[in-house]
């Protein structure tokens, strides 16, 4: 090498400011194995605030229908748009399914559609339980 190209390369090599294509794909290989290792605890809490929620949501409309037992003495003939328009005309009825409504029982469900997180309470008496109607 001469002594011109020598001063040359040094020059550039001085001038050169920034990271290398191997250092770049280190950071890249780091960031995904932390992504690798959050994901699992990320669903796994987006899970239980999911069940939380819909089982909040059955919670919160058995007042209503407790009401409506006290005022027709038997659960037959309830519906979600009945409770909404006598008891609380902010009950969102989309958030909920009832079914298997009978003088004695009912079936309550949070969200409307099943899922993986739907909670249920299956009658007055009943616990609540990770299931649908």
């Amino acid at each position: 090498m001469t002594p011109v190209m020598g001063r040359l390369l040094r020059t550039r090599l001085r001038g050169q400011k920034g990271f290398t294509l191997i250092e770049m794909m280190i950071v890249v290989n780091i960031l995904g194995i932390l992504m690798l290792v959050a994901m699992p605890a990320y669903m796994s809490m987006r899970g239980r605030a999911e069940d939380g929620a819909n089982k909040g949501n059955v919670r919160s409309v058995l007042p209503l229908i407790d009401a409506y037992f006290q005022d027709n003495n038997s659960y037959s003939g309830m519906t979600l748009a009945g409770l909404q328009t006598t008891y609380d005309q902010g009950l969102e009825v989309s958030k909920y399914a009832l079914a298997s409504v009978s003088d004695t029982t009912y079936c309550i469900q949070s969200p409307a559609t099943v899922g993986s997180h739907t909670w249920r309470k299956n009658g007055p008496g009943a616990l609540f339980e990770k299931d649908h109607c």
